[in-house]
């Protein structure tokens, strides 16, 4: 693994290209804001299957279904990454980012008109778990493709406040999809009242066509990275092995720390609304419900935001094993005076402690996993090595949702018992995740997507391997760039003679 020292470099190439603020900050939003439509298609199947079992009761609720329609889109999101992190190392980013936007358009539209051949109401079910599934595809591309190339586009931006920038659009894009997929299902149910939950529940799932279709025009416009045209592999054979070698021991770091962090905090946003039905009276209104959950997906934003200037204040490492630890502090609390802050007189005391809970998870990992993973690799496989962690992220939220019920099983008829234990589960992984950041992961500076860069290409040449082919452009090779580079050069001296 390559060594990273804590001094910044003092030449900054990217950020001496000549270009207005204004040019060097579109192109981080547009790269990365889609991450809005993660936040909100994730979060607002939370509210939408409670919906759905309350409009189809046990047909629904007693059916493989409910778990189906709301862990699927993982999966989906996991071939998505995949797929796009491969694409955007050798083919496009800018392409690769366009098709994943207009694969979002196209199943959360299908999503929200979900409808069983003949009518049949399993037949919906099925449809809609296929269209979540495609959907979450989408939603995987903007990932290795969008996240990717918001960081190399954020290193054009001034040193000291990159890390923030990335994180505005990215990270805190996610919290305000969760926010308003609580939102909304909380506004539908007021408007259209509970004897048109139908409604409801397919104009939630359809609103999440709306802001991939706002980035679609600023996408068609984006060009590759200015460090992706310098550094990329895209017609040239990848050198798998030499970079396995090399960045192997971080990138399984990297994948842990993500697993661990979805795991929680996908599974807690995905059954907030379930858990806070626990702690209210038995004949609260939906309405209620679905307007404390909205409350507490709030909590993500402050924290999203506080998270983004202290990255750049301490670094990335730091910031994300800080703010895991401060989680774990209040996960352990919350877990011991559940008791008490689960009676229905202390509903809005719960609201706030369980809202810290989450705020500090932004502050921490949800801010800094995207930028660590995005920094801590070569310009030339970036997005292969950002899906790959990635990926595990969402493994963990996949599977995160799938036993959260049954950690919570495990209390048996104790309610108490059956809350608490997800708290000591995830407040237990932050311990974990906080070893992990301190002992296996590198300093991030300002400026290291350069720096590794030049890093690699002093290992690729130790291992022998020809650095020249670097960056080349379709239909050129080592020997035609020389040629053309010998000839510019000639051109220039024979002007200033």
């Amino acid at each position: 693994m390559g060594i990273e020292s804590g001094s910044e470099t003092q030449n900054d190439p990217l950020a001496e290209i000549p270009k207005s603020r204004w040019e060097r900050l579109w192109p981080v939003m547009a790269c990365g804001a889609g991450l809005f439509s993660d936040g909100y298609i994730n979060n607002v199947i939370g509210s939408v299957s409670t919906m759905l079992g309350k409009i189809y009761g046990t047909e629904y609720t007693g059916s493989s279904s409910q778990k189906n329609i709301s862990a699927i889109t993982f999966a989906g999101t996991v071939l998505g990454q995949l797929v796009f992190g491969y694409t955007s190392d050798k083919w496009s980013r800018s392409n690769s980012l366009l098709l994943s936007t207009v694969i979002l358009i196209v199943f959360a539209a299908l999503g929200a008109g979900s409808y069983g051949a003949g009518g049949s109401i399993q037949g919906m079910f099925a449809a809609l778990t296929a269209y979540r599934f495609l959907v979450g595809i989408g939603i995987g591309g903007e990932y290795p493709a969008g996240s990717v190339a918001c960081s190399e586009a954020s290193g054009e931006l001034k040193s000291g406040t990159r890390n923030r920038w990335f994180i505005l659009f990215t990270n805190v894009m996610i919290d305000w999809g969760f926010v308003i997929g609580a939102f909304v299902p909380y506004l539908l149910v007021v408007i259209c009242t509970e004897q048109h939950l139908r409604a409801a529940w397919r104009i939630s799932l359809g609103l999440g066509v709306i802001p991939p279709l706002l980035l679609l025009w600023l996408r068609i416009k984006l060009q590759e990275p200015e460090e992706f045209k310098k550094e990329s592999m895209k017609y040239v054979k990848i050198p798998y092995w030499l970079v396995i070698k090399y960045y192997w021991k971080r990138l399984l770091a990297v994948s842990a720390i993500w697993f661990l962090y979805d795991f929680s905090t996908y599974s807690f946003g995905i059954f907030s609304s379930t858990i806070l039905t626990n702690v209210m009276p038995a004949d609260a209104p939906l309405s209620q419900s679905f307007g404390w959950n909205t409350v507490i997906n709030l909590f993500y934003v402050p924290g999203a935001m506080l998270g983004s200037l202290f990255s750049d204040w301490v670094g990335p490492r730091y910031a994300l094993a800080g703010g895991v630890l401060a989680q774990a502090v209040v996960g352990f609390i919350m877990a011991g005076l559940y008791p008490h802050l689960a009676k229905p007189e202390n509903v809005a005391g719960f609201a706030v402690v369980y809202g810290i809970f989450l705020s500090l998870g932004e502050v921490g990992p949800g801010d800094n996993i995207g930028l660590v993973a995005s920094k801590t690799c070569a310009t030339g496989v970036r997005g292969q090595y950002y899906a790959i962690a990635a990926a595990m992220g969402k493994i963990g939220a996949f599977v995160g949702t799938y036993i959260f019920p049954y950690i919570e099983k495990a209390g048996g008829s104790n309610t108490n018992a059956s809350a608490q234990y997800p708290f000591y589960v995830s407040s237990s992984f932050c311990v974990l995740m906080a070893f992990i950041v301190l002992f296996c992961l590198p300093h991030i500076g300002q400026d290291t997507i350069t720096k590794e860069d030049i890093d690699f290409r002093h290992y690729l040449e130790a291992q022998g391997w020809d650095v020249r082919q670097l960056g080349l452009v379709q239909g050129e090779t080592v020997d035609s760039r020389a040629s053309a580079q010998a000839a510019q050069v000639e051109a220039i001296t024979e002007k200033k003679e």
